[in-house]
């Protein structure tokens, strides 16, 4: 017997916690679509993102390192797949509604601009006297409205909960503006996991990355960062002397293990502190529930400061993408006097939203390499890069 929308959904009922978003209870989408046959409202999301065009240029979109730099390093896509991971994981042990909050992971960067943070930075003083730009409110800009895949709307149609993810999509490094339709204070629990989620997967591929390329030293780490030597040390006492590679990835694993058990450990005892009921319950709380003890913050606060003194700020990773972004920089005016340079895309959209916001969307939806091409091709000078 097959097993169909409704079974599925009686299954979250019988499984997850009376706190979680079921998907049976979603608000819906903007566009009223006929209900999925065996899938879940946000099985159906999660399938749509996944075929976006916007998801599938991630994988040429900066993470900490140019892409191409170096085959192993982590691009906006990875980055994107580590976290939806992660969240999975979470939502589960909390019983929670693991599709929702894979789907807002998922989701979660389709708005970022090519060459990471530097790019973005750039875009939002290009774009101050319009609006600014921030790749949380693009994310959301690109599932409502920039993807053109179906043929009686516009976007990917995607149900409420997920939007209210990605505009509510906050960490130490984003920190999304007030309103976009979202009124409640907090967002689902599930999209508290994926903001989490997003912060224990940078931590970890930044370590990683950074000893890849050689920018960080073991001997530093075990000096300066504790969250480094509380798991370097166990894994020296159940594993004795391995190879670098092999104890490095063994090391981040433990990170990873221990960042993810005080979350779930921490965060339950802050639902059952909370009394909340429902999902609305959760958004009426005063405050997010989805959190780190006060322990592993102060931890990750120290790992944080670290990365941004020896990997973030090195001149290794920040004068490539401060080169790479001077492309972005010439860009933008080219495209203000040729809007006729731009796709078809969005030359149609300027009457609506105004040639600066359409000359936005189109620089945030270039990978890396088609950014360094059209600098070349229309600017006529060597790339920066």
């Amino acid at each position: 017997m097959a097993c169909t929308r409704e079974e599925l959904e009686r299954r979250e009922r019988l499984i997850l916690a009376p706190y979680a978003q079921f998907s049976a209870d979603s608000r819906g989408r903007r566009h009223p679509e006929p209900p999925p046959e065996w899938r879940t409202h946000y099985q159906r999301d999660r399938d749509r993102i996944i075929h976006s065009r916007a998801f599938r240029r991630l994988e040429y979109k900066t993470q900490v390192f140019l892409n191409g730099t170096g085959d192993h390093l982590r691009t906006r896509l990875t980055h994107t797949m580590e976290v939806a991971a992660i969240a999975r994981n979470i939502a589960r042990a909390l019983r929670l509604n693991e599709d929702l909050a894979e789907a807002i992971a998922l989701a979660h960067d389709l708005g970022h601009s090519p060459f990471g943070h530097s790019g973005e930075a750039i875009l939002n003083r290009l774009m101050r006297r319009h609006g600014g730009f921030e790749h949380n409110r693009q994310s959301l800009r690109v599932v409502e409205e920039l993807e053109q895949k179906y043929p009686r709307f516009p976007g990917l149609n995607l149900t409420w909960e997920v939007r209210e993810g990605l505009a509510k999509h906050e960490t130490a490094y984003d920190q999304p503006e007030a309103g976009l339709g979202f009124a409640a204070r907090c967002s689902s629990l599930e999209a508290q996991v994926a903001n989490l989620a997003d912060e224990i997967a940078y931590y970890s591929h930044d370590l990683d990355d950074g000893l890849d390329a050689g920018l960080l030293r073991e001997r530093a780490l075990l000096r300066d960062v504790r969250v480094w030597r509380l798991a370097a040390r166990r894994v020296q006492r159940q594993h004795g002397r391995l190879p670098d590679e092999v104890r490095w990835y063994f090391t981040i694993r433990c990170i990873i293990d221990d960042q993810v058990r005080d979350v779930v450990q921490t965060t339950g005892k802050r639902i059952a502190a909370s009394g909340v009921a429902s999902a609305d319950d959760v958004r009426r709380q005063p405050r997010p529930l989805v959190a780190y003890s006060p322990e592993r913050r102060a931890l990750n606060l120290e790992l944080r400061k670290y990365l941004y003194r020896e990997l973030y700020l090195s001149e290794a990773v920040r004068a490539p993408n401060a080169r790479a972004t001077e492309m972005l920089r010439a860009l933008f005016p080219y495209y203000l006097a040729h809007p006729e340079a731009m796709g078809g895309g969005s030359q149609r959209r300027i009457p609506r939203d105004g040639l600066e916001r359409a000359v936005c969307d189109y620089l945030a939806g270039m990978t890396d390499r088609f950014a360094a091409e059209e600098y070349q091709r229309w600017i006529g000078t060597p790339s920066p890069r």
